[in-house]
């Protein structure tokens, strides 16, 4: 199931902006002190490092990704997540229709 609204947030409205606006998200933190943020990635194949693990949550469109260390491509979707391990590196590819998403820190 795709997160449609999330309430009680606190929204920075400056957005974060990577790989020449391929792709932009906003930070936000729920009323406990949880940090996410709120993004899209244009069609590209871009690779990023976490420094916390995080679970992407597809909530439009659709992506592959590959974790550091591995060597197949997997897919991921609307409605689906998948987990990046902290101190790490990852490549996203996303091809077609913009893929929305949901960053969960921690």
């Amino acid at each position: 199931m795709t997160t449609d609204t999330i309430a009680g947030v606190t929204v920075s409205t400056k957005a974060n902006v990577y790989f020449d606006g391929k792709c932009v998200s906003h930070n936000f933190t729920l009323a406990d002190g949880t940090k996410k943020s709120v993004g899209v990635i244009l069609p590209a194949t871009l690779t990023f490092s976490t420094g916390a693990p995080e679970v992407m949550e597809g909530v439009s469109g659709a992506c592959e990704y590959l974790l550091a260390d591995t060597t197949e491509w997997k897919k991921s979707g609307a409605g689906e997540k998948f987990s990046v391990p902290g101190n790490a590196s990852f490549q996203i590819r996303v091809s077609g229709q913009p893929y929305s998403y949901i960053c969960h820190f921690g």
